[in-house]
């Protein structure tokens, strides 16, 4: 008997949708959400937070880690993991499944393999050291550690820095592997065509740029320094160049267009890992019907209970 549905995929995937639907479909479902910046709030139209995907002919799916954290904090994958496990048992003690949903692999690999988290403090003395580093050399850096980190969402000098800090702390402090699952997950993987892949990141992002998204992070940077902003790495580190006079509207949208493809890239790479370090991914095509998906991921669950 499987203890939860995960299901996971790339930028532009439509996993969201697909969660949405397969948690109607059950009629007795929620989902928590796997995505390290719609925890913030205000940070609505760059991260994609589509709360309307969770009506479902009028019936309205309960969604969970969204909309917990003020933006400007640094929410981190020990918090993660903390508050998914509360909001796991509360959804299994009033009689309901769970369905974890999302694309940041740190967060859910957190949870299907168990890893032991600790809270890492700041190292000022290496912060000072690496100060001075490119993120190209930060990230090389990052590649000779052994112990697990989300590359994925490394797309700042100040992020890589602190992934470098915790990577130092495990080796000096002696954290050991992780253990592996408590947890039993039907794990679906939502996989696109490349090509189609780019075509919907660069539809979306031409939609969000009409829909306000650059009046978004002006309003946020009213009260958001703009260093944090830039911190969440992507749409809110390139707007933030933009509305502070650093880049060029067209640059800023070019470069954006380059980063998203990039960091959906990484995301494959990441779910990949995943399945080397034990996690079985069953992989749907994103390209079939809701109604498609909805009825393969059931025959799963069916079947390989």
């Amino acid at each position: 008997m499987y203890d939860l549905i995960t299901i996971l995929g790339p930028t532009a995937s439509g996993k969201t949708t697909l969660a949405a639907h397969l948690a109607a479909r059950m009629g007795n479902a929620e989902i928590i959400s796997a995505d390290s910046r719609q925890i913030y709030r205000g940070m609505d139209i760059g991260t994609g937070k589509d709360v309307e995907d969770y009506t479902v002919d009028g019936q309205v799916i309960p969604y969970h880690l969204i909309d917990i954290a003020d933006a400007g904090e640094k929410y981190n994958v020990f918090q993660y993991q903390q508050k998914f496990w509360e909001e796991y048992h509360d959804i299994l003690n009033r009689g309901q499944k769970v369905i974890l949903c999302g694309g940041t692999g740190l967060y859910i690999e957190s949870v299907l393999r168990s890893y032991k988290m600790v809270t890492v403090p700041e190292d000022p003395v290496l912060r000072e050291q690496l100060g001075h580093y490119s993120l190209e050399e930060l990230t090389e850096i990052l590649k000779r550690y052994k112990t697990l980190h989300n590359t994925t969402d490394v797309d700042t000098p100040k992020r890589a820095i602190r992934a470098i800090e915790i990577q130092e702390y495990y080796q000096q402090n002696h954290i050991g592997e992780r253990d592996f699952p408590n947890v039993k997950s039907l794990t679906i993987g939502v996989k696109i065509d490349r090509e189609l892949r780019r075509q919907k990141i660069t539809d979306r992002l031409y939609k969000r740029l009409e829909e306000g998204m650059v009046e978004e992070v002006r309003g946020l940077l009213e009260r958001v320094a703009p260093e944090d902003l830039i911190y969440y790495g992507l749409e809110y580190k390139y707007l933030t160049l933009y509305c502070t006079g650093k880049m060029s509207y067209d640059e800023m949208v070019k470069q954006l267009e380059i980063a998203i493809h990039q960091f959906a890239k990484r995301q494959m790479t990441w779910f990949r890992g995943m399945e080397r370090r034990g996690v079985t991914i069953h992989w749907i095509n994103a390209e079939d019907s809701i109604e498609s998906k909805v009825e393969q991921i059931l025959e799963l669950y069916g079947s390989l209970e």
